[in-house]
């Protein structure tokens, strides 16, 4: 269940929005202002803000970033509120939302911030397999490690897990674990007291306390820094929670999921990797099958992710034509779920006509093979072909940062925004690619931004020329 944090009074238009959100299964919390939300996140958390242009966005983001507070905050308002939209959005709102609200667009926003979807979208006997075995578990309070390549729906196997559990009317709190720098990851995990650090001006909840009565997902959980897999631990071994600068435990009451994509026994072998903590971890494994282990679901969820983009960008449902579908099961899928995600939502946009057809469907384009390895299949090779020497020629002349800048930022652009995809295309973590698109926003260039990082495809956004998010 999404955790709506509504700014502004519920008299008119933002009142549609919180019924509306609530209608789709959202818990609506509302405060007048900035700074009653600010007591409230400290307390509660939320997953997402819905914040009236009328009030500071500024001020709100400058005291979310002071207080080591990380939650997504979109401004809503009328069209006609353009310049002030404008200004939400350099001062760090994530998106614009136009009033009075779309219902479908509340829709697809809860859905894109939460992850959450009807449910796992299956059709091969090996996730049938899966889930009925995720089913079986989900009952127990055991901790469960979900491990799986990038891309394959770890979160969604979490959620699943926590819905067909006992703690199913708690509270499902998420943290990425790789998507914050360790200072930041701390105090959203453990929570903080006032004056533990500078900007710390009042007390607020973490991530276990938040979770209490329901389950907490750390996914990518082989990215936390080695001081925090302790402190991790103890948390686990005695069911209470340090807050950064506090003077006494707070007791907590979470079923712990991990998830990951490296091989954590190898992490530990390695020494980047508790052994205890795997351990405690990995009471339970449910490994997910990579998408070409598993071509039933290939249609099923191609299907599905063709209908969520045609209804979110207002677009006709148009079925595969056989030849696109006979495209999509030839592709190896490198990228997984996400990838199939992304070539879906590229082809509800390029596709004419009735149907889907294969000139809409771009694949990502695959790395050329190391040398002795098997050649890729003919339908794969053209896209792997090396640059021709006349590229290479044409970069002649120009600075390394600014062909390091365009390699990174069309890459991301293919990925439609994914930037785990976009990572793993180009070689680099995702730690080192955010840090990079940090310095490209900065110097104005527009970054962009998948559609499940914010917003859906579709939903209107207000940004000056030239701007980045």
């Amino acid at each position: 269940m999404t955790r709506l944090l509504i700014i502004g009074g519920l008299a008119a238009e933002l009142g549609q929005a919180a019924r509306i959100a609530a209608a789709r299964g959202a818990r609506i919390g509302q405060v007048d202002g900035p700074a009653a939300a600010l007591v409230q996140l400290r307390s509660e958390g939320a997953d997402l803000v819905l914040c009236d242009l009328a009030h500071d966005i500024a001020w709100l983001m400058e005291r979310l970033a002071a207080e080591r507070i990380a939650c997504p905050v979109i401004a809503c308002g009328r069209n006609a509120d353009a310049a002030a939209a404008v200004r939400a959005i350099q001062a760090g709102a994530r998106e614009f939302l136009p009033l009075p609200p779309d219902a479908e667009l509340i829709a697809a926003m809860l859905q894109a911030v939460s992850g959450e979807a009807e449910g796992p979208v299956h059709r091969d006997p090996m996730m049938g397999t899966l889930l009925a075995r995720a089913e079986a578990l989900a009952r127990a309070e055991a901790s469960i490690l979900i491990t799986g390549e990038s891309g394959t729906g770890k979160e969604v196997l979490a959620r699943y897990l926590h819905a067909h559990s006992r703690r199913a009317r708690g509270p499902f709190v998420a943290l990425n674990c790789a998507a914050l720098p360790e200072t930041l990851l701390e105090s959203e995990l453990f929570g903080h007291e006032k004056g533990a650090f500078s900007g710390a001006v009042a007390a607020r909840k973490g991530k276990f306390e938040q979770a209490d009565g329901g389950t907490l997902l750390l996914d990518e959980i082989g990215e936390m820094d080695p001081r925090l897999q302790a402190k991790l631990l103890r948390v686990i071994q005695e069911r209470e929670v340090d807050r950064l600068g506090g003077t006494a435990p707070v007791k907590v009451d979470v079923r712990l999921l991990a998830a990951t994509n490296r091989d954590l026994g190898a992490e530990v072998r390695a020494g980047r990797f508790r052994e205890d903590l795997y351990f405690r971890l990995n009471v339970v494994a449910l490994h997910i099958p990579p998408l070409r282990e598993r071509p039933g679901d290939i249609g099923a969820l191609a299907a599905h992710f063709a209908r969520r983009f045609a209804e979110a960008n207002g677009l006709p449902v148009r079925p595969l034509a056989p030849a696109a579908e006979a495209a999509l099961l030839a592709h190896p899928w490198p990228g997984n779920v996400r990838e199939l995600e992304n070539t879906l939502h590229r082809a509800v946009l390029l596709a004419e006509g009735g149907w889907i057809g294969p000139e809409a469907i771009e694949l990502t384009p695959l790395p050329p093979a190391a040398p002795g390895a098997a050649p890729p299949p003919a339908s794969t090779a053209a896209a792997a072909a090396p640059a021709a020497p006349g590229g290479v020629a044409g970069l002649v002349g120009r600075r390394m940062e600014e062909v390091e800048r365009d390699l990174i930022l069309e890459t991301l652009t293919h990925c439609l925004g994914n930037r785990t995809r976009a990572a793993e295309i180009l070689g680099i973590s995702i730690r080192t690619l955010r840090n990079k698109l940090h310095e490209y926003r900065a110097q104005g260039a527009p970054v962009p931004v998948a559609p499940g990082a914010g917003l859906p495809p579709g939903l209107p956004l207000v940004l000056p020329a030239g701007a980045g998010r």
